[in-house]
């Protein structure tokens, strides 16, 4: 009876030890699920394929962490922020997702940002968000604040003696944006606002926005657009025989871009991280090494290399929540309320991580982790962008 005994407790304890090896097993296989809302159709559908083609990069570049496979569910939200919404929604109810990325646009992303913090789930965006508050600790972004950008701009034009300024951006968030951190830098570098116009992205003539800022005779012109739409002011100012020297931001660097803003947009100074021009940049700056491996990657699941810039802050998406991931606690797994909760804590802890614009922070207190030392300015020339030093 003692024999017969033991032989059931060894087999209880085999089965045991077969049955703890397979919840480690499904808990090993459980898949980090992010789910990416991008603007595939629409007026910034360019943009919206640029940041696929990041996606893309960086799982091949990263495809799983700590055990777990990185698996995109992927929507599009037509560059349309009422579904971008929905989305959003649909990817956290239904699809059950650890993470959000997204979208294409400002507007969308504040949108996402809205349900990913009513939706306790973390979002990486890789448009500039600016929050604060609860949901600036549920949503970050890759990219630099647009008020950094436009003072860097800011501070090129004082460099080149610019001492008026005319703005036409679009009639949304990011135009607003923009145009609140030319108020903001302006005066106090001595340059004068003389025209604020507007246009809406969906606009296919400007005539009449050129022609006011035209006829207030300003030094150099800010355009706040973003994407092929924001190639509108300049070919419009240039039609009507503006002769001053037209500056812009990282929103408008894409290919798509500089083929329709063609001749006009040449001499074009904006203010950029440096993804576009690594190999020009010194081999002590914090991005060049992840540039590199961004473009070998870019190149082996794209067939080409890239050359536009939002696909490098969509890249760096994946880095950003692959490096919390591994931080969260082994026991705390993809799918559960918990493993958001983690990931977001461990997203509001990133310390100094390279990415393709350089070493990224977080706090709790900001969605942006970027500082002056991400920027470089870059100008327009022969239709490709080059460094200006």
């Amino acid at each position: 009876m003692f024999r017969h005994t033991k032989m059931k407790v060894q087999v209880l304890c085999a089965a045991l030890a077969i049955g703890s090896t397979g919840f480690a097993a499904v808990a090993q296989a459980a898949d980090l699920k992010v789910g990416v809302i991008v603007p595939l159709s629409g007026p910034i559908s360019a943009q919206g394929l640029n940041d696929e083609l990041g996606i893309k990069a960086a799982l091949k570049y990263q495809g799983s962490v700590a055990g777990h496979n990185i698996k995109v569910i992927k929507l599009d939200d037509q560059s349309n922020s009422a579904l971008a919404t929905r989305n959003a929604r649909k990817l956290i109810d239904q699809e059950h997702v650890d993470v959000l990325v997204g979208a294409g646009g400002v507007p969308s992303s504040l949108a996402i940002a809205t349900v990913a913090t009513e939706g306790k789930t973390p979002l990486v965006s890789f448009t500039p968000i600016d929050l604060t508050g609860e949901k600036a600790e549920w949503a970050k972004t890759t990219t630099q604040s647009g008020d950094l950008m436009v003072g860097a701009v800011v501070d090129e034009m004082k460099r080149n003696g610019v001492k008026t300024v005319g703005y036409i951006g679009f009639s949304d968030a990011w135009g607003d944006s923009a145009y609140a951190a030319l108020q903001k830098y302006a005066e106090p570098a001595g340059i004068k606002i003389v025209a604020n116009e507007r246009y809406a992205r969906t606009d296919n003539s400007l005539t009449a926005q050129a022609l006011k800022v035209i006829s207030a005779r300003p030094d150099a012109v800010l355009g706040g657009g973003a994407g092929t739409p924001g190639a509108l002011p300049y070919i419009a100012l240039r039609e009507r025989g503006y002769k001053g020297v037209m500056y812009g931001t990282y929103a408008l660097i894409s290919p798509e871009f500089v083929q329709l803003v063609g001749k006009a947009g040449q001499g074009l100074i904006v203010s950029s991280g440096p993804s576009l021009v690594g190999p020009q940049l010194p081999d002590s700056n914090a991005s060049k090494k992840t540039i590199a491996e961004f473009n070998k990657a870019f190149q082996e699941v794209n067939n080409s290399q890239p050359n536009d810039l939002f696909s490098a802050y969509s890249f760096d998406t994946i880095l950003v929540i692959a490096d919390a991931a591994k931080r969260v606690p082994s026991n705390v797994v993809p799918g559960t309320e918990a493993y958001r909760l983690a990931l977001r804590d461990e997203l509001n802890k990133t310390t100094k991580l390279p990415t393709t614009q350089g070493l990224l922070s977080y706090t709790p207190a900001s969605s942006y982790g970027l500082g002056k030392d991400s920027v470089v300015m870059l100008e327009l020339v022969d239709s490709k962008w080059m460094l200006r030093k």
